[in-house]
């Protein structure tokens, strides 16, 4: 039998086996998925030996994407563009690498939630791995502008300045919203996992507007209060993303795409 892995540290609160044993189950494919914690600083030797012992793939979540870009042979231009792994193919002595991140958010977005980025403008929060792997497929699915706003302004602005080549985007710092309302609006900071609020203002936010929070499972987190409380009534959580992702990955490993509807609403959390 087939074996896949999800790696990470800590890897106690993972969802990614229930996922993908759904998948192989209703896809009729024979595999074994495994949560599997490396040391922190031990990434490419657990990784090493799950390979050797016959894996075949693995999903690598915090804090080891950089630590898999570094590990691959070979590199998808996603994973380039994003600078960071989330997804391992082990063939031999090959180690493929891809990143569904942002791919997933943006199925999520378009296709679960039936809001079309292109034409819109999207405002990202964060520069950090999250943010960043979102970019290209932001840019690709061809919104108006994409503005990148993050607390230290150079970083979005050199992140900004990275990705120019890929669409309308601009990066810059809280203060510098010009107080007009954007069509979605995604929270990729930290602060929702802190139980705290970016620094943002109810002027981004239209009552038409979706608003987004990449984190899952935490209900009605301080960022998502702040949108309703401002009239916003469309919603969402990263459990569409994080399911999707792993669609992907899967697709990538089996070459047949799960369903992924049954497995959202498995275990999407009200957000109330």
């Amino acid at each position: 039998m087939d074996r896949y892995a999800v790696i990470g540290n800590p890897i106690g609160h993972t969802k990614s086996p229930l996922i993908h044993t759904a998948f192989a189950q209703g896809s009729g494919q024979s595999l074994e998925y495994i949560a599997l914690e490396a040391p922190s600083d031990g990434f490419a030797t657990a990784a090493a030996a799950f390979r050797d012992a016959g894996g075949r793939g693995m999903n690598v979540t915090a804090p080891f994407k950089l630590d898999a870009f570094a590990w691959a042979t070979d590199l998808s231009e996603r994973a380039q563009l994003a600078g960071a792994v989330n997804a391992l193919k082990l063939e031999g002595g090959k180690v493929l690498a891809d990143n569904f991140d942002g791919v997933g958010l943006v199925r999520d977005i378009e296709q679960n939630l039936g809001r079309l980025m292109r034409g819109k403008r999207v405002l990202l929060m964060g520069a950090g791995g999250a943010a960043r792997g979102a970019l290209h497929p932001f840019l690709a699915a061809r919104p108006a502008q994409l503005v990148l706003v993050n607390r230290t302004v150079t970083k979005a602005e050199a992140l900004a300045q990275e990705f120019a080549a890929c669409g309308p985007i601009v990066g810059v710092g809280y203060g510098d919203l010009d107080h007009s309302a954007f069509d979605i609006v995604v929270n990729a900071t930290s602060a929702s996992l802190r139980g705290e609020l970016p620094p943002v203002t109810t002027d981004v936010f239209a009552p038409s507007s979706l608003a987004y929070e990449l984190a899952y499972g935490k209900g009605l987190t301080p960022f998502l209060r702040l949108a309703q409380g401002t009239g916003v009534r469309n919603l969402a959580d990263g459990v569409g993303m994080l399911v999707e992702q792993a669609a992907e990955a899967f697709a990538w490993w089996r070459g047949v795409r799960p369903e992924t509807a049954p497995m959202i609403a498995q275990l999407t959390v009200p957000l109330a």
